[in-house]
C-alpha cells in the first residue's frame, strides 16, 4: 500500500497490507481467548447490524503509527493488529502473515498466538461457508480504524500517552517502560536486551513493587501521605536526563547504577536496571528479616502467619516491610537491634488500634496524632537522615501501654510477642 496520510480511517484489509512493524520496544502480545472471542462478537454483530442498516461502519479503534522511513512502527494497537490478523490468517490462507512471522520473539507471545489461533479455528468450524464470506467481506467493507501517523518517536508516545490516560488507562509502569525505552532509541541493542529482561516478569510484580514498596517508601520518608500509584505519579519515575547540564545531575551520573528508593537515577537503561535490582532486594530482604524475627521466639512465625488474613494485620505488616527495606537500602546490615526496633514500632500501632485502616498507617508512617500511639516518630525520614545505622539501633520505642494489653484482646499475642523479642515482661 502507498505512504499513509498523517490521519485517515482506514479498512482493516488496508491496513493489514500497510508495511507494518512491530518495534522493539513493544510488549508482548498479551491477548487471551476471551479477548479473541470479544473481537469475534464484535464482528458477528457488525455483520448482523449491516444487514439491517445500509452503508454501516464498525469502528474498531484507534492505531497509532510511527513512520520509520516508510515503514510503520505499531506504537499502539499491536494486540488488535495481531489478532486481527490471525482471523485474516484463518480465513485466507494466501495473507500475508510476515508480520506475525518476526514477532514471535517470546514465549508469552508464541503461546498467546498459538491458543488464539487455535480458538479461532474452533470460533470458525461451527460456522457455514456463507457466514465466512461474510466476515472476510467485513474486513473490506465494515470494519475501520482511525490511523493516526507520526514522523518524530517522541510525538508518537506522546499521543499514546495522551491516548491511554484518557480511556482505560495503562498500568503506570507500561508508560514508564514505553518512556524509558523511548529514551534508549540510538541504542538498539540496550532496547532489545531491557524489553527481554522486562517481558520476564510478571506485570503483577511490578505492580506489587511500585505499588506497595517503592512508592509509599518515596512518600514516607519525604513526610509526605502515600496513596495508589497510578499514571498521575509516572513523573516520579522518569528519571533525570543525562544531558541535562545541571550539577546535580553531574553526581547522579557518577553514582549510577547504584540506587536508593528515595533518590533518583538516569533516564532509559538505568530505570530498567532499578526495577530488576529492587524486585530482587526486595525479595531478598523480606526473606531473610523474617527468618531473623522468627528464630527470636518460637511462637513467632505461627503468630504472624495466622493473623495474616485480618487487612488491618496486613497494612502493619507492609508498614514493616517498608520500614526495613528502606533501612537495609541505606545501611544493607540486619543488625538484631535494628530489626527489633522497626518490627515493635511497625506493629505497635496493630497494638494500639482497635480497627487499623491506611489512613491512620499513613498518618504514623509520617509521625502525625503522636497522642493516639504509642510512639510518634516519623521512621522513614528518620532512616534516610541518619548517618549511622547505630542510630537506629538506639531510637527509643515505647512498647508499653497501660493498661498492659492490646486496643483489641484479638491481639494479645501479638502484643505478647513484640514484649518477648525486647525481653520487656
Amino acid at each position: 500500500m502507498k505512504n499513509l496520510k498523517k490521519y485517515q480511517i482506514l479498512n482493516i484489509n488496508n491496513l493489514l497490507e500497510t508495511n507494518l512493524r512491530i518495534p522493539i520496544y513493544q510488549r508482548a502480545y498479551k491477548w487471551k481467548i476471551k479477548n479473541i472471542s470479544d473481537l469475534l462478537n464484535d464482528i458477528e454483530e457488525a455483520i448482523t447490524k449491516l444487514e439491517k442498516y445500509d452503508n454501516y461502519k464498525y469502528r474498531i479503534g484507534t492505531i497509532i503509527l510511527h513512520n520509520n522511513d516508510n515503514k510503520y512502527d505499531i506504537v499502539d494497537g499491536q494486540q488488535r493488529i495481531i489478532s486481527l490478523l490471525l482471523i485474516k490468517t484463518y480465513l485466507d490462507k494466501k495473507a500475508n502473515n510476515s508480520l506475525l512471522n518476526t514477532f514471535i520473539n517470546t514465549k508469552t507471545t508464541k503461546n498467546n498466538i498459538l491458543n488464539n489461533y487455535r480458538y479461532i479455528q474452533e470460533y470458525f468450524s461451527s460456522k457455514d461457508k456463507e457466514y465466512k464470506e461474510k466476515v472476510t467481506k467485513a474486513f473490506s467493507k465494515i470494519l475501520e480504524v482511525v490511523v493516526l501517523v507520526v514522523d518524530e518517536l517522541s510525538e508518537a508516545f506522546q499521543l499514546f500517552d495522551s491516548q491511554n490516560t484518557r480511556g482505560k488507562e495503562l498500568e503506570p509502569h507500561d508508560l514508564l517502560k514505553a518512556y524509558h525505552l523511548r529514551k534508549m532509541h540510538e541504542n538498539r541493542k540496550q532496547m532489545e536486551l531491557s524489553v527481554k529482561k522486562w517481558e520476564n516478569i510478571k506485570p503483577a510484580q511490578i505492580k506489587d513493587l511500585f505499588n506497595n514498596y517503592l512508592f509509599p517508601i518515596y512518600n514516607w520518608s519525604h513526610n509526605k501521605k502515600t496513596r495508589e500509584f497510578t499514571v498521575k505519579e509516572i513523573d516520579l519515575y522518569k528519571g533525570i536526563d543525562e544531558n541535562w547540564e545541571y550539577p546535580y545531575v553531574k553526581i547522579v551520573k557518577k553514582v549510577m547504577p547504584y540506587f536508593q528508593i528515595y533518590g533518583t537515577f538516569t533516564s532509559g537503561r538505568n530505570f530498567f536496571e532499578m526495577v530488576d535490582y529492587y524486585l530482587e532486594l526486595k525479595d531478598f530482604v523480606i526473606e531473610e528479616v523474617y527468618k531473623i524475627i522468627y528464630s527470636f521466639n518460637g511462637n513467632a512465625e505461627k503468630i504472624l502467619k495466622y493473623n495474616n488474613h485480618s487487612i488491618g494485620y496486613k497494612y502493619a505488616r507492609q508498614l514493616f516491610e517498608c520500614a526495613f527495606l528502606c533501612y537495609y537500602d541505606r545501611f544493607e546490615n540486619f543488625n538484631i537491634q535494628a530489626i527489633k526496633k522497626i518490627f515493635s514500632w511497625a506493629f505497635m500501632i496493630r497494638i494500639d488500634m482497635e480497627m487499623l485502616n491506611f489512613s491512620t498507617i499513613n498518618r504514623y508512617a509520617i509521625g502525625m496524632d503522636d497522642i493516639l500511639y504509642s510512639n510518634s516518630l516519623a521512621m522513614f525520614s528518620t532512616i534516610i537522615n541518619t548517618r549511622k545505622h547505630t542510630d537506629i539501633c538506639n531510637l527509643p520505642i515505647n512498647i508499653s501501654r497501660n493498661p498492659d494489653e492490646a486496643k483489641n484482646a484479638k491481639w494479645n499475642d501479638l502484643y505478647k510477642l513484640i514484649k518477648d523479642i525486647n525481653e520487656v515482661s
